[in-house]
């Protein structure tokens, strides 16, 4: 019994080149559909005038860590952030805005009423899911910034 192969021709090759092709722009278009969808703007509007603002960024947050609060932030399962605090003097009051990182732009401005023994309790909700939060706590004679990540 001989096994007679057939000869690799002319059109075996164009389907190879076509096939391979094929899949290489479909998962292009893929790749692309989901980055377009998952874009939800500019970060800034005008990169100078941000770049200009650059060193006052930084010189708040050394003021910020020079402080030396602490805070972090958990999300309960009813959906209320919990701030764990340290440091914080009496009359602090804390603000707060949370925004969805990836998909759909979300945000939502939280505020916090203290619980006592260091932990504040927002009044508002968030859905399920990631957010960045980005809190501002004011004191007298004192400002803080930061921002941490919560799900």
């Amino acid at each position: 019994m001989t096994n007679k192969a057939k000869p690799f021709t002319g059109r075996h090759m164009a389907a190879v080149f076509v096939g391979g092709f094929g899949i290489v722009i479909a998962v292009n278009l893929f790749m692309a559909y989901n980055a377009v969808g998952g874009f939800h703007g500019t970060v800034v509007d005008n990169s100078y005038v941000a770049s200009q603002k650059y060193n006052g960024w930084l010189a708040k947050a050394a003021a910020s860590e020079a402080l030396g609060w602490q805070v972090i932030p958990e999300r309960r399962a009813d959906g209320r952030v919990v701030l764990e605090t340290l440091g914080l003097p009496e009359g602090a009051v804390i603000t707060a805005e949370a925004e969805r990182p990836l998909g759909q732009r979300e945000t939502i401005a939280l505020t916090f009423a203290p619980e006592g023994q260091g932990r504040w309790l927002s009044t508002e909700t968030l859905a399920a899911g990631r957010w960045q939060v980005r809190m501002a706590i004011r004191a007298p004679g004192a400002q803080w910034a930061g921002e941490a990540e919560v799900q």
